[in-house]
Parts: structure tokens; C-alpha cells; sequence
């Protein structure tokens, strides 16, 4: 029977068993790849709930598992995210349960810029269509601040730049220091931790400092971060960014209330300067006391002008002088009344001729007669109201007549009219 083959029945001497060969494997590779730099996508990034962070490295041919433990992430430049672009350094190590060998990161940096501003692109955009940008939203700051927080990292230069440069001009405000990394894996959420934290302080603060030094893009990185710029967005006290030189703009810096150019002049745009405050008031002083003494030398002016006028050199005077012109207007009056009573007697008595020369006696005395039915009535005004026959009294200026009419008829030339007693012709 052929053996060919067939696996040997007996154990060689050279036999290895699996844990012997991983060790094996393992002291190769540790000791051969000890301090590496790998460059690679970030991708299957996933944090773990103990705070280790688990990810694999990959580029056109090739996948290599990576690990960044909890202790290592806050010294990290960078978060990893997936999709960023990236080099890391660290060392390979052998899992011998799962046969797997892994990349332990424990440092971590972006591969150029391109892959950060895409991203800070995108963000920008992203927000910026949720009006977190809009000019409208900004807060003004308070002129005379007097509780004041301060988000800054506790042994950078920023904090010494921006407390200088306040204290030389407000020293009266108390500054609150909520100390926070400001660079590196974890600094986004410790920034946005303290920004709740110092919106929360009470007495409520009145406006809130976030400061940084300068630096690269990816060392400024955390500024740009989503949680950050909503914290601000966020924040019930009015903020001022004050991230870098004056030529990096973060998005910290596009959705604060107030942009400084820099810590000292975030310092500048938060408080007035006490020295210009005090010459103001020295000015406004010199001014009030000028205004003061040309007023009180305008009101002595015055007063002599007044104690040198008539009035007061005979105050008797204006009395007399409206008493005469009291007397002048009581003597005019007079005439006048008289004037006005004669024109009235004058209207009285004519119109008293007029009314006597249109009386009924008036004119019963020039000649003129009313007759009337003695059986009562008005006075005959026509022929036609006195028939034959018809008893009438005669009024005269002196006395009556009574008669009776034989006969009546109308006017000489007048035109004959038909009556209750019949048509009269003239003529009769």
C-alpha cells in the first residue's frame, strides 16, 4: 500500500504547538516592528464603551487592524473619523487568542490638509443652511462686564495673554477659568462640556471667553468640531472666540457673538479700558464745571442787570403806571357808553316815527276810515263782501257811523268777478 502523502503517525521533534508558534511569531513581530509609521483611511472606526477606540488602516491593497487605548486618546493631535486621511505611529502586537496581529497607535495626525478642510467644508455648509452663521443671530456684549468665564487650556499662553491684557483694562471684573484641552482627541468634548458648564454658572456669567493660541489646522481642529460650534450656538451667555492669529478663522470663530483676532484681542472686544473710561469722565467733569461757571457768571449778569432796572430802583413806579393807564381805559369806556347809549336813543326815535306814522290812529286821523259788518267780523276789504242790505259801522278818527248798504259794485275799469249774491255789473 502506498503511503505517499499520508501524514507521518508519530510526532516529529521539531513539532510546534500553536501557542508555541504564536509566541514565536509574536516575538518576531513586536520586536521587528517596534516603532513604525504607517499611513492609510481611516475606516470601521468604532469606541468602545471603556474608552478604547478600535479602527483598521487601509489603502488600495491592504487592511490593517489598529487600536488607540483609553489612556493614549487625549494625547492623540487628531480624532480619528473615518474617511480621514492619516499617519500613525506605533507599534505591531500579536493577539494570540485570535491569531490577529494589530497596530497600537499613540500617535495620531491628519496626511496633509486636504482630507481636514473637505470635511471642514462639508461641516461649514451643513451649518451654515441651519442659519447657525446668520449675523442675525449674534448677541451684543455687555459694556461693563463684571463676571466674566474663560474656556481656555490652563498652561498655554493664551490664558496669560487674555488675564494681562484684561486686567490692564477692567481689572473690576471677576474672571471665572474653566480649565479645557484645547488640542488633540477628546479636547471637542471637554470645550463644549465646559461651555454648558460655564452657561449654567450662577450668577449667570456675563459673557464667555474661548481662547487658543495659534497653530496648524489640525491643531486648531478641535474648534471646527460639530459639538463645539452647536455649544456656542448653544450658549445662553453671549461667547467671543478667540482662536489663533488673525489669519485662521474656525468655526468657533463664525458662530460666536464677537470674533477676536486673537486671546488678547478677545481680551480688547470683551471690556472697555478703564484709563479711556476715566479720562472720559475727567473731560465730561472739566466740561460740566466750565459749563457751570458760565452759567453762574450769565445768571450774575442778570441779577445786575435786574437790580439796576426801574423796578427794582422805584418799585412804587409800576403801580403808578397802571393806575394812570387804569384811569385812561375807565375814561374811554365812559365815552364810549355814552357814544353807544346816544346811537341808540337816535335808532329808538326814529324808529318810534315810523311805528307812529303806520299806526291805524295815525292814519284814521289823516282821513282814512275802516268799515265792517255791524253784525261782527274783520273790516270790508271788497264790494263783494257788503251786498245790499248789509248793516255796517264806520270807524273814524273821532268816532263810528252806522249805515246799511243799498247797493255795491266794483271799481271803475275793473273786470266784473261772480260772487255768493250774484254778478254786479258795473255802471249800476
Amino acid at each position: 500500500m502506498s503511503t505517499v502523502g499520508r501524514q507521518p503517525a508519530t510526532r516529529p521533534d521539531d513539532a510546534q504547538s500553536v501557542s508555541e508558534l504564536t509566541a514565536r511569531v509574536k516575538e518576531r513581530l513586536e520586536t521587528g516592528f517596534a516603532d513604525v509609521w504607517v499611513t492609510g483611511e481611516v475606516t470601521n472606526l468604532t469606541a468602545a464603551g471603556s474608552g478604547h477606540l478600535y479602527l483598521a488602516l487601509k489603502d488600495e491593497k491592504a487592511l490593517l487592524r489598529a487600536v488607540v487605548w483609553r489612556g493614549v486618546r487625549p494625547t492623540l493631535a487628531i480624532e480619528p473619523a473615518d474617511g480621514l486621511q492619516v499617519i500613525c505611529h506605533g507599534r505591531i502586537e500579536v493577539y494570540a487568542p485570535r491569531g490577529s496581529y494589530q497596530l497600537t497607535v499613540d500617535r495620531c495626525h491628519a496626511l496633509g490638509t486636504g482630507t481636514l478642510e473637505a470635511r471642514l467644508r462639508e461641516l461649514h455648509a451643513r451649518l451654515e443652511a441651519e442659519g447657525l452663521f446668520a449675523p442675525e443671530r449674534k448677541r451684543p456684549l455687555p459694556r461693563f462686564p463684571r463676571r466674566i468665564g474663560l474656556i481656555t487650556s490652563p498652561s498655554g499662553a493664551a490664558i496669560a495673554d487674555f488675564l494681562e491684557t484684561l486686567a490692564g483694562r477692567w481689572p473690576l471684573a471677576d474672571v471665572f477659568v474653566f480649565p479645557s484641552r484645547v488640542q488633540g482627541a477628546g479636547s471637542a468634548a471637554e470645550l463644549a462640556a465646559s461651555l454648558g458648564l460655564a452657561g449654567r454658572l450662577q450668577p449667570p456669567l456675563d459673557t464667555i471667553a474661548l481662547v487658543r493660541g495659534g497653530g496648524s489646522l489640525e491643531d486648531l481642529w478641535a474648534f471646527n468640531e460639530e459639538p463645539v460650534v452647536r455649544a456656542i450656538a448653544a450658549s445662553p451667555v453671549p461667547v467671543v472666540a478667540g482662536v489663533g492669529h488673525e489669519i485662521d478663522v474656525s468655526l468657533a470663530d463664525l458662530v460666536a457673538d464677537c470674533r477676536g483676532l486673537t486671546p488678547t484681542d478677545a481680551a480688547v472686544r470683551i471690556a472697555a479700558d478703564r484709563r479711556q473710561l476715566l479720562e472720559g469722565i475727567a473731560s465730561l467733569g472739566l466740561r460740566l464745571r466750565l459749563n457751570l461757571q458760565q452759567q453762574t457768571a450769565a445768571a450774575r449778569q442778570r441779577l445786575g442787570r435786574l437790580a439796576a432796572s426801574r423796578p427794582l430802583a422805584d418799585p412804587h413806579e409800576p403801580i403808578r403806571r397802571h393806575r394812570r393807564q387804569l384811569a385812561e381805559d375807565a375814561r374811554r369806556l365812559r365815552q364810549l357808553g355814552l357814544a353807544t347809549v346816544r346811537r341808540l336813543q337816535d335808532r329808538l326815535a326814529a324808529a318810534a316815527g315810523r311805528l307812529d306814522a303806520n299806526s291805524p290812529l295815525g292814519l284814521l286821523a289823516r282821513g282814512y276810515s275802516v268799515t265792517r259788518r255791524a253784525a261782527g267780523g274783520g273790516a270790508i276789504r271788497s264790494w263783494q263782501e257788503a251786498p245790499p242790505g248789509t248793516a255796517t259801522i264806520t270807524q273814524l278818527a273821532d268816532g263810528v257811523l252806522h249805515s246799511r248798504v243799498e247797493t255795491s259794485q266794483p271799481a271803475v275799469g275793473s273786470t266784473p268777478q261772480e260772487t255768493t249774491h250774484g254778478r254786479h255789473a258795473t255802471g249800476r
